[in-house]
């Protein structure tokens, strides 16, 4: 509480401070423009002043001696000789406002390219304050939702083994117990993995380790996998293998980090007794597709452009539910870019609510003769993995 009160009272020192800036330099600028008008306008006008007194003076000079018209013409070219007596040159005078507007434009011109340039380095310099106040943050929250998800469920085994230690459990008990610490253990693996690949993150070099694999294969291998986990949590995943292999280079290890955060997300937001999640393969233009698609509490529209950043989660890891760290969705962007591939997000309009995750991952040029699950399955191009209630 009180790091939020501090954040919240140097985000208003800082905002009052850039107002302050702004404004006084606004008006400096505009000080000095009409500072600059003034003086361009006093000027022109004394400039005129002078010439005409100029002629004045010199028409008094031929009366007195006419022999000396045309040494004083030759010293005074911004006047000229009409029916006897100088004038002042109304092409000169009108050449030297234009001058003087012209040199005026230019202070204008300086003067708001100058306030533009200002401008926008303060505003890259907020914009600086603001990612760095976010950052930190999300390493707050980051750090929050570490300690939260190693703490409770070390809370919880030690709970389990202490009423072990003093307490006698009957078969059924027993079971039960040792299955809640087989699902602690899975979920503190889970968190320690999740922090270990992001800092692995740097170091991910997979260009070297790749190999065509049929995409068909690398899902139905992490589905067998991850099968008994996924039932224990109620999901129900139905998956749509391609009818063809989908040959793709790709390190099995990194894809399946991908395709388990993606399954992990979908169940996580899926706050249903029953959270069906539908994975399907197809072929594109060049690429294979593979899709994730849920029926959760989807993405608020103002947050589907962070999800993926590092650390990201939207609300306050004092009050959140959800289990996680917000590495998931950074992990997968991270690992299909390094795979060569993309991955984006949008609304499931396949369901009243949800999330659609799309991958695209460039086809092998290797053309290595694979066979697709649905071949080996004798045609059948689904399959379907459904949990009863944990």
């Amino acid at each position: 509480m009180a790091a939020a009160t501090s954040h919240r009272r140097l985000s208003r020192a800082t905002l009052v401070a850039f107002g302050v800036i702004i404004v006084f330099l606004i008006a400096q600028v505009a000080w000095w423009l009409w500072f600059q008008n003034d003086y361009i306008s006093t000027v022109t006008r004394s400039t005129e002043a002078a010439w005409r007194d100029e002629a004045a003076l010199v028409n008094e000079l031929i009366a007195r001696d006419p022999s000396l018209t045309a040494s004083l013409s030759a010293a005074h070219p911004n006047l000229q000789l009409r029916g006897g007596r100088f004038v002042v040159d109304e092409a000169g005078l009108e050449a030297f406002e234009a001058e003087q507007r012209s040199h005026l434009r230019m202070f204008r011109f300086e003067g708001v390219f100058f306030v533009l340039v200002v401008l926008t380095g303060l505003w890259v310099l907020a914009r600086s304050l603001v990612v760095a106040r976010e950052l930190e943050q999300r390493q707050r929250n980051f750090l929050l939702a570490v300690t939260h998800e190693f703490r409770t469920p070390i809370s919880t085994l030690r709970l389990l083994i202490e009423t072990l230690q003093y307490r006698r459990a009957s078969p059924s008990k027993l079971s039960d117990y040792l299955e809640r610490m087989n699902r602690e253990l899975s979920r503190l693996e889970h968190s320690s993995d999740q922090v270990l690949a992001s800092a692995r993150l740097e170091q991910l070099e997979v260009s070297q380790e790749l190999r065509a694999v049929d995409l068909n294969t690398a899902v139905r291998d992490v589905m067998t996998k991850h099968r008994a986990g996924l039932e224990t949590r109620s999901a129900v995943v139905e998956v749509s293998y391609a009818p063809e292999p989908l040959v793709v280079d790709i390190e099995p290890t990194v894809f399946e980090t991908v395709l388990t955060n993606l399954l992990d997300n979908a169940v996580k937001y899926s706050p249903g007794p029953v959270k069906p999640v539908r994975v399907r393969l197809e072929k594109g233009a060049g690429s294979a597709r593979l899709t994730v698609a849920d029926e959760g509490i989807g993405v608020p529209s103002e947050e589907a452009g962070r999800i993926f950043e590092r650390f990201y989660r939207p609300g306050s890891e004092m009050t959140r539910r959800s289990q996680g760290v917000g590495l998931g969705l950074h992990l997968v962007r991270s690992n299909v870019e390094a795979l060569g591939g993309k991955v984006h997000h949008e609304p499931n309009d396949e369901a009243e609510s949800g999330s659609r995750f799309v991958i695209t991952l460039p086809l092998s040029a290797a053309r290595s003769q694979v066979e697709s699950p649905a071949a080996a399955d004798g045609g059948t191009s689904s399959t379907r993995t459904a949990g009863g209630p944990a």
